[in-house]
């Protein structure tokens, strides 16, 4: 059976604990993060996006990872967020997607996600304040990332062109607050590494 065609677009904010700047968007996943081992979230803000015909527009969400090591050796762990206000055909489709199964771009999650903590849905806000963007997932994550100026004050430092698999353009950033307290998880990654993208997925 042929995996559904799906597509999200909108934006992605990453916070990290390794510190600024995390090597894993250049090195694919050839270096080590900077602590030796990987512990982020990601907040997501889908501005359209679809299922087959169910709509994912204007759901916000978020992830948890921990990599044991290289990225590319796997052994992953991941969680999932939903906004409480997906309803259940739309949460069943995001899990799939973010599970690897739906194939495309997240596919790889599939191989490298070794134990998958689940799906918990609370209320997720994706706000902009001037260029720091804010994501807040219920109690469980509280977090404002900023981009980090270049030498013209008018831009920031932007890596461009690369085979991350999470985007080409990464916008290189630092996190003013980020605190995780979820599946079992108390981190707090304050002055740690941060990204910023245009989230542009499909399967």
């Amino acid at each position: 059976m042929s995996n559904p065609s799906w597509s999200l677009k909108g934006e992605l904010v990453l916070s990290c604990n390794c510190t600024v700047f995390c090597p894993c968007v250049l090195s694919l996943g050839l270096h080590p993060p900077t602590e030796g081992y990987c512990q982020t979230w990601a907040g997501i803000r889908i501005e359209e996006g679809h299922f087959d015909d169910i709509d994912l527009s204007d759901i916000n969400m978020g992830l948890i990872m921990e990599i044991p090591g290289l990225m590319s050796r796997g052994n992953w762990t991941a969680g999932v967020l939903i906004d409480e206000k997906a309803g259940v055909y739309q949460t069943k489709a995001l899990t799939k997607i973010f599970s690897g199964r739906a194939g495309g771009t997240t596919g790889l999650l599939k191989i490298l996600v070794g134990r998958f903590l689940g799906v918990h849905q609370t209320d997720i806000t994706y706000d902009i304040d001037g260029t720091t963007r804010i994501f807040r997932a219920g109690k469980m994550i509280e977090g404002a990332v900023t981009p980090v100026p270049a030498s013209d004050k008018d831009e920031h430092v932007v890596i461009r062109n690369s085979q991350y698999w999470i985007a080409p353009d990464i916008t290189v950033c630092k996190s003013d607050k980020s605190k995780l307290r979820a599946f079992g998880r108390n981190w707090n990654f304050a002055g740690r590494s941060a990204e910023l993208c245009t989230l542009d997925w499909a399967g």
